[in-house]
C-alpha cells in the first residue's frame, strides 16, 4: 500500500505540530515502529521550522510525504506549488549556502540540518530554479 499526503500550510509557527501529527497518525496507521516515527518528526519538525523562521517567498509552504512499506519520502517546499524531485520537477540544483560547517555543540541555531541528516537519509536541499524557493527532500526506511 502506498499512502500519499500533501498538505499546504501557513507558514507561522502553529503549522508544525499540525503536519507533524498528521504525518504521524498515518505512519502509526501503517504500523511504522515509534522510533522510526519519532525521527521522522524531528526530521519534519527541522524542515518546517527553517522553512517558517527562513523563506521570504509566498506566505505559505507544502509538505508532501509519500509511504510505502518500506519507506518515508518527505518534501517541503516553500514559495509556491509542490514540485517532486523525484518526478522531473524543475528542482536540479543543491540550494547555495547548505553546504556551511556544522553548527558549534552549543549553538542554540543552525543545528536543524545536521538533525536532518543523523536521522534521515537521503537529505538534499535543493532549489527551486524556476521558481522561488527550495525544497527539503529526506527519507527513512522503515527497518530498525
Amino acid at each position: 500500500m502506498e499512502v500519499v499526503l500533501e498538505m499546504t500550510l501557513p507558514r507561522n509557527a502553529e503549522s508544525a505540530p499540525l503536519v507533524r501529527h498528521t504525518l504521524d497518525a498515518s505512519l502509526r496507521g501503517l504500523g511504522v515502529p515509534p522510533e522510526v516515527r519519532a525521527d521522522i518528526a524531528l526530521a519534519l519538525g527541522e524542515a518546517c521550522a527553517n522553512v517558517i523562521q527562513h523563506a521570504t517567498a509566498g506566505r505559505a509552504y507544502e509538505v508532501r510525504a509519500r509511504m510505502d512499506g518500506a519507506k518515508c519520502v518527505v518534501e517541503v517546499i516553500d514559495g509556491g506549488a509542490v514540485v517532486s524531485t523525484t518526478e522531473g520537477g524543475d528542482a536540479a540544483r543543491t540550494a547555495p549556502g547548505w553546504d556551511a560547517p556544522p553548527a558549534p555543540p552549543g549553538a542554540e541555531h543552525g543545528r536543524g540540518l545536521q538533525l536532518m541528516r543523523a536521522l534521515t537519509e537521503e537529505v538534499h536541499i535543493l532549489d527551486r530554479v524556476q521558481r522561488n524557493g527550495a525544497i527539503v527532500h529526506f527519507e527513512k526506511s522503515f527497518a530498525v
